[in-house]
């Protein structure tokens, strides 16, 4: 169905060379036809695009009343008639930009609620928005155009630039980020790392953690997901990072830019992630390993030691990921036997 209108506003209507120019995509059809909206290709009527970007959902795409559809080339001959094309290698990223122009986010309200609590001690960028109950300590400092939602909770010293969006109920503490960051609801960034010193009596005294969180531009933390603060060092998530709901992230960690981490993966303290590498859903990594730029880990493996560039990893422990699904074939056809052998 297309976007219900109580809850995303909506631009437009917009042509088909609007969305060509937009997205670099190579228009196939009337330029000076006009669409309202997009929605899937089952659901989607004249007035919207959709996108195929799987071959499977050509029988979809035969049957769907889309009025536009953007879609790759060797695809582009199973448009069908009366449908208008945007044809470009990139489909998914030109669709999520021409969603983006139909439904931008909400333009900002540039005041400071009554209940809000801002410290005369902090700078609010112009043209931010400060919800209600929201709390900002001495020695904040928001730049322009920053959203802080309601009963956010931003900790003294902590700077934040351009264009940042600290939603409801997040905290944030010991945290220095740049530009277009945001700190989905729930999202906790800068509490006090997992450290600790046993004494002989069989109790703990908490290590000081004294290091800070850096995030650089356009991190994006997702709702509930923690970021500890480094305990000497500082932990860093380079530009463009991205943490789904629910990550863990311990202290002293350092993740390149463009780093992907998928719902409950967990991190340890003082590992290093390199630029572009991808966790998949509920993988954990032991402390102080090496994750190699581009690799990727599969949901649910367990990393216990350092992953080589580029390469992809499954498991637990995480081995090639070749090499752990020839394992798993192996133990199935020994179970096959064995099963074969009782019966």
């Amino acid at each position: 169905m297309a976007a219900d209108p109580r809850f995303f506003a909506a631009t437009g209507p917009h042509s088909l060379a609007r969305l060509a120019e937009l997205t670099g995509a190579s228009p196939a059809g009337d330029a000076a036809r006009v669409f309202t909206g997009v929605a899937p290709l089952q659901v989607a009527g004249p007035g919207e695009v959709s996108f195929l970007d799987n071959r499977r959902f050509l029988p979809a795409l035969k049957e769907s009343k889309a009025g536009a559809v953007v879609i790759a080339p060797a695809h582009a001959d199973a448009v069908p008639e009366g449908m208008a094309a945007l044809i470009t290698k990139g489909v998914y990223l030109a669709y999520a930009r021409i969603a983006g122009l139909f439904h931008p986010q909400p333009a900002l309200r540039a005041e400071i609620h009554p209940t809000a609590v801002v410290s005369p001690e902090a700078a609010i960028g112009e043209g931010s928005q400060i919800g209600p109950y929201a709390v900002i300590e001495a020695g904040v400092e928001l730049g322009p155009r920053a959203l802080v939602g309601p009963h956010a909770v931003i900790g003294a010293g902590c700077k934040f630039g351009a264009d940042c969006r600290i939603l409801a109920h997040v905290t944030v503490s010991h945290t220095i980020a740049g530009d277009r960051v945001t700190l989905h609801p729930g999202a906790r960034v800068g509490q006090e790392g997992f450290s600790f010193a046993p004494t002989p009596e069989g109790r703990y005294v908490t290590m000081p953690q004294l290091g800070r969180v850096m995030l650089g531009d356009e991190v994006e933390i997702g709702a509930n997901a923690c970021v500890d603060r480094g305990s000497g060092h500082d932990t860093v998530l380079g530009t463009g990072t991205r943490l789904d709901n629910l990550v863990q992230i311990g202290h002293n960690v350092t993740a390149g830019r463009g780093v992907v981490l998928v719902s409950q993966v967990g991190v340890a303290g003082s590992t290093v992630i390199g630029d572009y590498a991808n966790l998949a859903g509920q993988a954990g990594v032991a402390g102080h390993v090496t994750i190699g730029a581009k690799a990727r880990v599969g949901a649910q493996s367990g990393v216990m030691s350092d992953v080589p560039p580029g390469i992809d990893v499954f498991g637990s422990p995480a081995q090639p990921a070749k090499e752990a699904f020839r394992a798993i074939a192996r133990l199935r056809r020994l179970g096959e036997k064995d099963g074969s052998k009782q019966s």
